[in-house]
């Protein structure tokens, strides 16, 4: 799932980043043991503006190398560039989970990190942390303290408007009825930052809004982006999504006539947007098909002797080791469970069950499952090509220039996420692109 939880106190147990720990890392089994940073920071920092004094082409390769390599600190230099050509002023926000106390907080401009404090049973607003952004042709630079885990809000136009509770904070939810924040055009990238380095990614899990390039430069002066779409790109998944009947409803426009998003399926069908059994009697043909023969799953890229075996009976489906050990056992999922990648799929921090799980969700987002019978199985091109229709997640990988999204949760299984990584980052950029 998508950072997003709401909670104070200790360690989050399971909490995951896009399918993957906060700690960083795709097979991380326990909590991080980074130590906190014993470097004092500021309590609070001017952002720096600039404006760019040359255009730097978005069309540039996935790993380019960069003229100057920042020192390495505990403090990350992220910096927000508005290519948008939207006017009107930008609002930042880092929001997040300190690794190292637990605490659920934000950042400050100057990378200090606050709890949050108050809150009761009913929530109440919370104090105003945004950061003044770019506007449309400049670059505003941030920092980000080492230790860190949760999402880079950007909205354009109003602030975004959070709420405390007893509990910590309630993130915006704009496909729940009474949000306050529905109206506003937002949207967010996620990370965590520790002492493995940095993972950066542009999610599309709960939304698609706001399209945006995530990168990293790490100490080796090369620096990787991912997130770019084509020209026209956001309009093309827009239109896409909107020609499909059953999808149609999952865009929201603003009283303007702006469209502000398309909400993911499982968020659609929350909100009543959509049937909340689009993919029921896709899911039985696909469980159903492994009654007769078997689903082989081989979880981990590079351990290809790690091989699991499914039958169904009834509507379970067990899976076997090379022992003939039964080690996991999975109910058929519902239309909810696939979006969500959850309940029946859901996918603990473990070696067995959570892979299989993730790999189970993979392959029916996709629609392979039932067709290709060796998990994870096929290339891009067979994704989405079977079952009904998901144009939600085939146009948003169609429309980036990499062919790499979020799109769900577990879309990094076969890799086909918009992810940046860096075990040694100097800088990270998220670059609005024009919409």
């Amino acid at each position: 799932m998508t950072f997003g939880f709401v909670g104070t106190g200790a360690q989050p147990i399971n909490c995951t980043l896009n399918g993957a720990p906060c700690g960083g890392g795709p097979a991380a089994t326990t909590a991080p043991t980074t130590a906190a940073p014993t470097r004092t920071v500021p309590t609070t920092t001017v952002p720096t503006t600039t404006v760019p004094t040359a255009t730097v082409p978005t069309t540039a390769a996935p790993n380019t190398p960069a003229a100057a390599v920042p020192p390495a600190g505990d403090l990350l230099p992220v910096t927000v560039t508005n290519r948008s050509g939207r006017s009107g002023p930008v609002y930042l926000y880092v929001l997040g989970v300190n690794l190292a106390t637990g605490k659920l907080g934000y950042v400050d401009a100057g990378g200090a990190f606050t709890p949050w404090t108050g809150g009761g049973s009913v929530p109440a607003p919370a104090p105003d942390v945004s950061i003044p952004g770019p506007a449309n042709g400049a670059s505003t630079t941030i920092k980000v303290l080492k230790n860190i885990s949760g999402r880079i809000y950007f909205s354009f136009g109003r602030k975004l408007d959070f709420r405390i509770t007893a509990g910590g904070l309630v993130q915006p939810a704009p496909w729940a009825g009474g949000d306050p924040n529905r109206d506003i055009l937002f949207d967010w990238s996620e990370f965590t930052l520790n002492g493995s380095g940095l993972w950066l990614n542009s999610s599309q899990v709960d939304m698609f809004a706001v399209p945006h390039v995530v990168s990293v430069t790490g100490g080796s002066g090369v620096t990787s982006r991912t997130g770019e779409l084509v020209p026209g790109g956001r309009q093309k998944v827009i239109d896409a999504v909107r020609a499909n009947p059953d999808f149609a409803k999952s865009v929201v426009t603003g009283a303007d006539g702006t469209v502000l998003r398309v909400l993911a399926p499982g968020k659609a069908a929350d909100a009543g947007l959509m049937s909340a059994n689009h993919l029921d009697s896709y899911i039985a043909s696909a469980w159903n098909a492994y009654t007769t023969r078997n689903l082989t799953v081989v979880p981990f890229g590079d351990r290809p002797h790690v091989k699991y075996v499914g039958r169904t009976s009834g509507t379970v489906m067990n899976f076997t080791d090379a022992g003939g050990r039964t080690v996991a056992s999975f109910t058929r999922p519902s239309t909810a469970n696939v979006w969500g990648c959850d309940g029946a799929l859901a996918a603990p921090n473990d070696q067995v069950v959570g892979p299989i799980a993730r790999t189970l969700c993979a392959a029916l987002w996709r629609t392979t499952l039932g067709r290709i019978d060796t998990q994870p199985g096929g290339t891009a091109a067979d994704f989405y090509t079977g079952g009904p229709a998901n144009p939600y997640a085939k146009a948003i990988h169609a429309t980036m220039v990499d062919g790499k999204a979020y799109a769900f949760a577990f879309d990094d299984v076969q890799n086909q996420e918009s992810l940046v990584h860096d075990g040694d980052p100097r800088a990270a950029g998220i670059t609005l692109t024009a919409f």
